[in-house]
């Protein structure tokens, strides 16, 4: 595997590509790597590199999680995992942006395991200037343990949208206007990790982690971020601030549609007994 990252201005462009042979960015002479856009975050022994894979593991010891080693202000991050197979119940694995500090932003995708043959819960979250509790929980229309698929955000000034194999999963709308503090002024870093969340996770934590069926893995490839990489003299644009991704075009809408009548198991704007008054973004 080769990692592969190049620069244009306050925008950087980083990679992983099996196929590539060639970088576009060194470090001193030699192709740039994992180790220097990455880091294990915890766990450094349960982070393991098969080939072109990148693996996370879970045991009754430990989780794991690798970080990104700069913050980045706009832009798109993706990832082609492959969950847990077999029963995978009480296990999260997770893929997000986040910021630092009680009034951090942060965008979410945790992937709820469940027991075998039973379909993998997609939760997704919203946290901006230190709010949460906007989840949303959706199945995949695919067994995500059989094959890769990509999972992303897309984040500009108008909106940050959760994409799953390029169609949009949820949207997430500036509504300054409405009082709703929108993510925009502090950098994230990009994160995965994979954890035991018996207590929560599957049915409501009913069903607990069997750690017999231990070690718990999850595959990741194909990592890549297309984003300004932030410093204090930050000021960069890109095809992200073009107007066509102001908003869904009519094709992601009718996609969007099509994943919340479908599939969409929970959504915190319809929970009139957490909320009876809808949040403002809900309006």
């Amino acid at each position: 595997m080769t990692f592969v990252g190049c620069q244009e201005g306050g925008r950087i462009i980083i990679g992983w590509s099996c196929f590539v042979t060639l970088c576009s960015l060194l470090v001193g002479s030699r192709c740039a790597s994992f180790d220097d856009f990455f880091y294990p975050s915890w766990a450094v022994d349960h982070v393991m590199s098969q080939g072109e894979l990148l693996q996370l593991k879970l045991d009754n010891i430990s989780g794991a999680g690798f970080a990104s080693k700069s913050t980045y202000i706009f832009g798109k991050a993706n990832v082609q995992i492959k969950l847990v197979p077999g029963d995978s119940a009480g296990t999260v694995t997770a893929f997000y942006m986040s910021s630092q500090g009680d009034q951090h932003d942060e965008f979410d995708f945790e992937f709820l395991g469940n027991t075998s043959g039973e379909p993998y819960a997609v939760q997704t979250n919203v946290y901006s200037k230190g709010v949460g509790n906007r989840e949303q929980r959706i199945f995949l229309w695919f067994d995500p343990t059989a094959d890769f698929h990509s999972y992303s955000f897309l984040w500009n000034r108008q909106q940050v949208v959760f994409f799953v194999d390029d169609v949009p999963v949820r949207i997430f709308s500036n509504n300054e206007k409405r009082g709703v503090p929108f993510p925009q002024t502090q950098p994230m870093g990009v994160y995965s990790s994979i954890w035991n969340a018996d207590d929560w996770a599957t049915q409501g934590g009913l069903v607990k982690t069997d750690w017999s069926h231990a070690p718990f893995i999850s595959t990741y490839k194909n990592f890549s971020i297309d984003a300004c990489q932030y410093s204090s003299k930050t000021n960069c644009s890109s095809w992200w601030d073009q107007p066509v991704y102001a908003s869904l075009n009519a094709k992601q809408r009718l996609k969007l549609k099509w994943v919340h009548e479908k599939y969409m198991t929970y959504d915190y704007c319809k929970d009139s007994v957490r909320f009876p008054t809808p949040p403002a973004e809900c309006a």
